[in-house]
This record gives C-alpha cells, sequence and structure tokens, in this order.
C-alpha cells in the first residue's frame, strides 16, 4: 500500500497527478463525442444513459488493463515487422486502423444526417441496437485509450499515478457525459461540428501511424492534435455566438407577435 501512495507523498507527484488528469480530460473529449453520437441512435432516453455509462465504464476498464500491461504497451513502439523498408508497429497499426474506422464511419454519420434532413421522415430515422452501440464504442475506446496511455507514458512512470488520473478523469466525464449529449441532440449545428471534429481526430490518428512507419514526417514541435483542439475551441466559440444570436432574434420576434 505504501508503494501504491509514496508517488503523492511528492510535490513532483501531485504535479504529475493533476496533469495526467486533465492530458485525460482533454483527450477523452473526443471519446465523449463519439460516445455521444452513437448513443443518440439508440431509441429511449433511458436505454441512450445506460449506453452512455456502459461506454465511459468500459474505456475506465480498458485503460486500466492497457496500465496493468505496460511493459508491454511500450514495446509495441518497436517495429514488428518490416514492409520493405516500412517498419509497421503494433501502434501504429491501432493508430491506422482506428484513426480509418473513425473517418469512415463519421463520414457516413455525415451523408446519413444529409440524407435524413432531405427525406424528413421520422419513419426512417437511424436506430442501432445497445449491442451494436456498445460494439462500436469498445472499438474507439481501445483506439482512444490506446493513444492516451503512450501520451501518459511521456508525462509519468509511476503507474499509481496513471491510474488515479484515469479513475479521476472518467468521473469527470461520467458527471458532464449527459450534458455534452444533450447539447449536442439539442443543436443540430453543433452535432455536426463534432462530427467534422471526429473527422479530424480520424485524419490525425491516421498521420500519426504514418510518422510511425517513416512514410510521413511531421515537421520537428509541430502538435497537430494541439492545433486541432484549439480549431475546435474557436468553431465552438463562434457557433455558440451564432446559437445566442439565433435566440436573441427569436425572442425579439415573439414579443413582437404578442
Amino acid at each position: 500500500m505504501h508503494e501504491f501512495l509514496a508517488p503523492f507523498e511528492s510535490v513532483s507527484g501531485i504535479i504529475d497527478l493533476m496533469t495526467l488528469v486533465l492530458m485525460e480530460i482533454v483527450l477523452g473529449i473526443d471519446n465523449i463525442i463519439f460516445i455521444a453520437i452513437i448513443c443518440s441512435y439508440i431509441p429511449g432516453r433511458k436505454n441512450q444513459g445506460r449506453a452512455r455509462f456502459i461506454g465511459l465504464m468500459l474505456a475506465l476498464v480498458v485503460r486500466i488493463i492497457l496500465l496493468s500491461t505496460i511493459s508491454f504497451i511500450t514495446k509495441m513502439v518497436d517495429p514488428f515487422f518490416h514492409l520493405g523498408s516500412i517498419p509497421v508497429t503494433g501502434r501504429g497499426i491501432i493508430l491506422f486502423s482506428g484513426g480509418m474506422f473513425l473517418i469512415i464511419k463519421t463520414v457516413m454519420e455525415i451523408v446519413h444526417k444529409f440524407r435524413e434532413t432531405a427525406k424528413d421522415d421520422p419513419a426512417k430515422k437511424k436506430t442501432l441496437t445497445m449491442g451494436q452501440a456498445i460494439l462500436q464504442i469498445t472499438f474507439i475506446d481501445i483506439v482512444f485509450s490506446f493513444d492516451s496511455i503512450i501520451t501518459a507514458v511521456g508525462l509519468s512512470n509511476h503507474i499509481p499515478v496513471m491510474v488515479i488520473a484515469v479513475v479521476i478523469s472518467m468521473i469527470v466525464m461520467l458527471l458532464f457525459a449527459p450534458y455534452v449529449s444533450t447539447f449536442i441532440e439539442k443543436y443540430p449545428t453543433i452535432k455536426m461540428l463534432a462530427l467534422t471534429f471526429l473527422v479530424v481526430i480520424g485524419l490525425i490518428l491516421v498521420l500519426e501511424a504514418l510518422e510511425d512507419a517513416h512514410v510521413l514526417h511531421l515537421p520537428e514541435g509541430v502538435n497537430i492534435k494541439t492545433y486541432s483542439y484549439i480549431a475546435l475551441l474557436f468553431s465552438l466559440v463562434v457557433e455558440l455566438l451564432n446559437i445566442r444570436m439565433r435566440n436573441v432574434k427569436e425572442r425579439k420576434e415573439q414579443s413582437l407577435r404578442s
């Protein structure tokens, strides 16, 4: 027990914990968005909430399992084999397959939204069963969790700090996930923004996999994921201002009619 708590007895350990919690929450945003969108296709609010809870619990379990095999995870950045002169790593395979899945899945969702709007027929709206939703959430949880753990290893070498950070961040995400889901469903433009962001995240995962394979060389010191989150934040602020302006306009029109 003392070995587990030892990292938290120093200031550096507490700082590592706070940094990791913040990082896990930020990296978990895309996971929450994906879960929120997938769960929105499950009929019934109660079932949506249940699927969302199961999805986030699966994310927590997957992260803890990956942390327990951290020595194996760190070796996955080493080449498994070579395709000609291209090194193929376990990390690269997971990131590439996960990124492609996210791109294809999200593009299909965007196309479906256009078709659904054009038909405007509630009877033909897309639905998913609980099992189908959980299956998709589980796969994307593995991809996001793997990326998250690899990043965490670069920030701290203490497993207890990583475990506590993951648990705290998941509790925060569990508390805020229902509000995120409600907000995304309430405003269609926000949902489209969220879908577009997931396509960008998928592209980033593919680019990271290609960089691992030395097929692509990104400029030194350039963190495309950070830039993407900044772009998302900027787009979100602009859209929130637009929503605010529309609400003010609607209230003005209602007051004039009354």
